[in-house]
C-alpha cells in the first residue's frame, strides 16, 4: 500500500507538533507516532524552558552560560541564534494557551537551574512539557490538513537504495523519498512516499538500564538515518541527569527536577555530608556533567547506591506549590520531600549528539531534516545547558519549516520505490530471543559507557555489542514486523555509535569522560 504527503513527520513531541502545524498551511502533513501522541520526551520534561525574557538577564548571559556548559565545545553562531530567536518561540506558545507560570504582577514566573546565571527558565509547576505538548495535541487534532497515524512505526527511510542503486558511505547525493511504515495493530507496512520528511523521534535513553526517558526512546531516527548513510556526530556526549528517584524496580526513572535545586534543594552523600562544594564552586547548582560525575563519585568512593537530595530546609507549602508532581510521586513511595531527603541516583537523560543538521534543520540526506533531541545542531556541544533542549526544538521546527515550505513546489514524488517485501519472514516463535538481548545490550552499555570510561570499557563493550547485533540482524531478515524487535535493532545502532564516537574521542569533554585521557580545561571537575 502506497500514500502519499507533502510533509512526513515521524515523532509527536514539541519539535514534531510545532513543524506539523506550520506546515500544514502549505501541504498535507503526516504524522507518524508509534504509540499514541503524548508519548515522547517532550511530556515528560518537568523542569521548563529557557529563554531571555527580562532585565537584568540578556543574550550574552544566555550566550556565555550554554558555551559554558557545553564545555567550549558548543557552536557560538548557532548559539546566538537559538537564543536570539527563543523569546519569539516563548510568544509563539503563550498565544497558543500555554499557561506558563506567573508572578501576582502579571509577569512570567522565571525560575533557576544549574549552570544558568540568571532566572530565564519558564515553567508550568513542575510538568512544563506536558502542559506545552497538551496545547500542541490540541491544535493539531484541530487541523484539517494534518492525518495523525498512531501505533505507526517508522522502519526505514526511502532512498536510492531502495531503487538498487548502490550508495556508499562517501556519496554525498543521498535523497529521501519518505518511510517504509509499520501499522503496529496490523503488522502491515505502508511505503509513505513524501516530499519532505522530517525526524522528530527524540532520543536513545533505553540503551541503558536506567533512564528518565519513556520506554518509546529507543534511537529510532539516529538509526534511520545512519542506516541511510547520514552524517551522525558527537553521540559519546550522553548526558546523564543527576537526580533521579532511587527506584530500581521501575522504569522509566523518575525525574527529580534541576528546578528543585535552583529552588535551593542540596545534595548530601550516605554521611549527611554535603558534598558538591568539593567538585565545583557552584555546588549543587554546578553543570549537569560535574554533578552526575560528583555524584558517581561519592556513591562509588563509600559502596553507595544512591546519594540524597535535601529540601527539608525548605518552606514546605512552597515547596508543594512549586512541585506538586513531585511532591505527589515521592509521597506515593512513602517519602515526605518537607520532612524526609530524597534518595537520588543519576540517569540517563539527553542525547547532545544526534543527526548532524546545519541552522535551518537540513541533514546531509536531501529532503530529510532532524529536529528535536534526534539533531545535532552545534547548540549543546559536549554538555546540554538546563531546559535549552525544548526552546532548540521550538527554534529548529520554525526554521525547518520555513525552509521546507519554501522548496515544496519543487519536489516530486518517486513512483518507483517498491513496496515492502514480506517475503521469507515468519512470526517470532521465542520473543526471548530479542528480550534477552535487550537486557544485555542495557548491561553492556551500562556497565561499559556509562558517566566514566575507560579504552578497556569501550574496546569491551564493542566486542560483546557486535555479537547481539549480528543474532538480531539475522532474526530482522527472516521475522516479521514487530515492535520490540525493530527497537531493539535501533537501540544496538546507537549503541554502537556511542562506543565508536567515544572510542575516537582521545580527551576528557563534557559528558564524555575517560580515566585514560586528561579533560580539556573547563571539562574538569
Amino acid at each position: 500500500m502506497k500514500v502519499r504527503c507533502d510533509f512526513l513527520v515521524i515523532g509527536s513531541g514539541i519539535a514534531g507538533l510545532s513543524f506539523a502545524l506550520k506546515a500544514a498551511a502549505h501541504g498535507k502533513v503526516f504524522v507518524i507516532t508509534k504509540t499514541v501522541l503524548d508519548d515522547c520526551n517532550t511530556n515528560y520534561a518537568q523542569g521548563g524552558i529557557a529563554a531571555v525574557m527580562y532585565d537584568p538577564d540578556n543574550f550574552e548571559k544566555h550566550v556565555r552560560d550554554t558555551m559554558i556548559a557545553g564545555a567550549g565545545y558548543s557552536n557560538e553562531e548557532v548559539v546566538r541564534m537559538v537564543v536570539s530567536e527563543a523569546p519569539a518561540r516563548i510568544r509563539e506558545l503563550i498565544e497558543m494557551g500555554v499557561d506558563f507560570d506567573k508572578k501576582p504582577d502579571g509577569k512570567l514566573d522565571m525560575a533557576m537551574e544549574g549552570g544558568h546565571s540568571e532566572h530565564r527558565i519558564l515553567h508550568h509547576k513542575d510538568s512544563t512539557g506536558a502542559a506545552i505538548e497538551k496545547v500542541l495535541i490540541e491544535k493539531v487534532r484541530e487541523n484539517k490538513n494534518i492525518e495523525i497515524y498512531e501505533n505507526h512505526f517508522a522502519i526505514d527511510l526511502l532512498t536510492q537504495h531502495n531503487l538498487g542503486e548502490y550508495v556508499t558511505r562517501e556519496w554525498k547525493d543521498i535523497r529521501c523519498y519518505g518511510a517504509y511504515v509499520a501499522d503496529l495493530t496490523t503488522s502491515k507496512v505502508k511505503t509513505v512516499l513524501s516530499k519532505v520528511t522530517v525526524l522528530a523521534t527524540g532520543g536513545c535513553g533505553n540503551i541503558y538500564l536506567t533512564t528518565t526517558n519513556p520506554a518509546v526512546a529507543t534511537g529510532d531516527g539516529l538509526a534511520m538515518a545512519h542506516r541511510a548513510n547520514g552524517v551522525i556526530e558527537n553521540m559519546e556526549f550522553i548526558q546523564f541527569h543527576p537526580t533521579s528517584l532511587y527506584n530500581p524496580n521501575v522504569r522509566p526513572s523518575f525525574l527529580i527536577t534541576e528546578a528543585l535545586r535552583g529552588f535551593g534543594a542540596e545534595l548530601r552523600n550516605s554521611e549527611g555530608e554535603k558534598f558538591m562544594s568539593k567538585y565545583h564552586v557552584n555546588g549543587s547548582l554546578a553543570p549537569r556533567d560535574v554533578v552526575a560525575r560528583a555524584i558517581d563519585n561519592e556513591m562509588k568512593m563509600r559502596g553507595d547506591d544512591f546519594v540524597y537530595l535535601d529540601c527539608t530546609h525548605l518552606n514546605g507549602e512552597d515547596l508543594k506549590s512549586h512541585f506538586p508532581h513531585i511532591y505527589e510521586k515521592c509521597l506515593s513511595e512513602n517519602i515526605d520531600i518537607t520532612r524526609q531527603m530524597i534518595p537520588v541516583v543519576p540517569a540517563a537523560h539527553y542525547s547532545c549528539g544526534g543527526v548532524k543538521v546545519d541552522k535551518n534543520g537540513r541533514s546531509s540526506i536531501d529532503r530529510l531534516y532532524a529536529i528535536g533531541e534526534v539533531s545535532s545542531t552545534g547548540l549543546h556541544g559536549a554538555n546540554r545547558l538546563a531546559s535549552n533542549s525544548l526552546i532548540e526544538a521550538a527554534v529548529y521546527a520554525h526554521r525547518a519549516a520555513e525552509d521546507a515550505y519554501r522548496r515544496i513546489s519543487v519536489l516530486t514524488f518517486e513512483e518507483k520505490i517498491p513496496l515492502w517485501n514480506y517475503h521469507g519472514t515468519t512470526n517470532i516463535e521465542e520473543m526471548v530471543l530479542v528480550t534477552q538481548n535487550y537486557k544485555e545490550m542495557q548491561m553492556i552499555m551500562s556497565n561499559y559507557v556509562g558517566i566514566v570510561r575507560s579504552d578497556l570499557r569501550l574496546a569491551r563493550a564493542k566486542t560483546r555489542l557486535e555479537i547481539i547485533y549480528r543474532e538480531t540482524e539475522d532474526l530482522y531478515k527472516r521475522s516479521t514486523i514487530s515492535r520490540k524487535l525493530i527497537e531493539l535493532r535501533n537501540l544496538i545502532a546507537a549503541g554502537y555509535l556511542v562506543i565508536k564516537m567515544a572510542k575516537n574521542r582521545k580527551e576528557s569533554l563534557g559528558l564524555h569522560y575517560s580515566i585514560d585521557y586528561p579533560a580539556r580545561p573547563g571539562s574538569e571537575f
